[in-house]
């Protein structure tokens, strides 16, 4: 019999509107008994038994280490994470126990939040309270052969080696054991942790070597200015003497991946140089071509004035006018600071750092 057959038909109106409301209702979404479970589980999972504060150690300095100690979490084993933050905003890519501020973060407080997870309890997050705001990295250090044998400064946050004993033909005795100091920086600053300076020089046939063909090392080098010929002091046989000993540089000293570091070309009166200035540019020249020519980067060292008596005004054709500057001269910190701002060795380049005397030693601001 059908349903329909045991209403009576005063009742059928009614009936039909109830099956209408039904069919209309809408069903309850199959996720609804998975959301069911899902909440029962997390109303039965405990928490976790300890939960510490985390803490940080370390100096609160740009280049320098801090770690986390997040504390016994239980109970064990417990997956713990590491988010670190700079005045509550997240840092990008910190998520270790440990992390090394870098510049950006200088003049403010960090912290570290510890996440643990543990299969069956809930997850539980801590943060540390803030440090110290972070000062701040050091200046950096050069030093080459006339600081063979004496202790040298600690906390540096950058350095940079001379390769020569003050000729541009010559190797600084303890190039290894300043190496090794020298890997010891800090960081913190745009500089590379270790660069490297050479001596230049254009000495001409006084030397005690001058090329005298534009092949050396068994290689017959590109040289922009012609063909180099024995007894020639010009452009030419500059070029190639540069070229020479920047190749003899990267590979005769004891550097190990010359590539990896970047090169400053030591430029002061001290040193023989032509009276021809455009000999003397060519040189350096030659210098950057082979640096160049490993992928090595290159860098002016000087102060205005020597720059200006050896070299002089350099156009914008030359490979010398866009490298960066390294400036001397400045009498203080707070000098070489101001030097930052002042006009690069050439037309196209850039102070990038300069250096100041302290205690014996010379001291450089990064301007980067």
């Amino acid at each position: 019999m059908l349903l329909f057959d045991r209403v009576r038909p005063a009742s059928i109106p009614l009936f039909l509107a109830v099956l209408m409301m039904l069919s209309l209702a809408p069903l309850a979404p199959a996720s609804a008994a998975l959301d069911t479970t899902t909440a029962v589980r997390a109303a039965s999972a405990a928490p976790l038994k300890t939960a510490p504060v985390p803490t940080v150690t370390g100096k609160t300095k740009v280049g320098y280490t801090l770690t986390a100690a997040p504390g016994t979490w239980g109970p064990a084993p417990v997956t713990l994470k590491y988010q670190w933050k700079a005045n509550g905003v997240v840092i990008i890519g910190a998520t270790a126990a440990t992390y090394k501020p870098a510049a950006a973060q200088a003049g403010k407080a960090l912290t570290v939040t510890v996440t643990a997870t543990k299969a069956g309890y809930t997850t539980a997050a801590k943060t540390s309270a803030g440090t110290a705001a972070i000062t701040p990295a050091g200046p950096g250090v050069d030093v080459s052969w006339p600081q063979c044998g004496k202790p040298l400064p600690k906390g540096q946050s950058f350095a940079i080696i001379g390769v020569n004993n003050g000729l541009a033909n010559n190797t600084n005795s303890c190039l290894a054991t300043q190496l090794s100091w020298a890997a010891t920086s800090t960081g913190g600053t745009g500089q590379p942790l270790v660069a490297l300076y050479v001596n230049t020089g254009n000495p001409g046939t006084a030397g005690s070597w001058w090329p005298t063909s534009n092949t050396y090392a068994g290689k017959t080098v590109a040289n922009p200015y012609g063909t180099c010929t024995k007894g020639s002091v010009g452009t030419a046989c500059s070029y190639m003497y540069g070229y020479a000993k920047a190749y003899d540089d990267a590979t005769i000293r004891g550097v190990k991946s010359p590539a990896s570091y970047t090169w400053w070309l030591d430029v002061e009166t001290e040193n023989s140089w032509s009276n021809n200035k455009a000999a003397n540019r060519a040189d350096l020249e030659g210098m950057v071509a082979y640096f160049a020519s490993i992928g090595a980067k290159t860098g002016l060292y000087s102060t205005g004035y020597q720059w200006a008596e050896i070299v002089g005004s350099v156009p914008s054709s030359s490979s010398l006018y866009a490298q960066r500057s390294w400036l001397a001269g400045a009498s203080s910190l707070s000098n070489a600071s101001s030097m930052c701002s002042a006009a690069p060795l050439t037309g196209g380049g850039k102070v990038t750092m300069a250096q100041y005397i302290s205690g014996g030693f010379d001291y450089n601001k990064s301007c980067i």
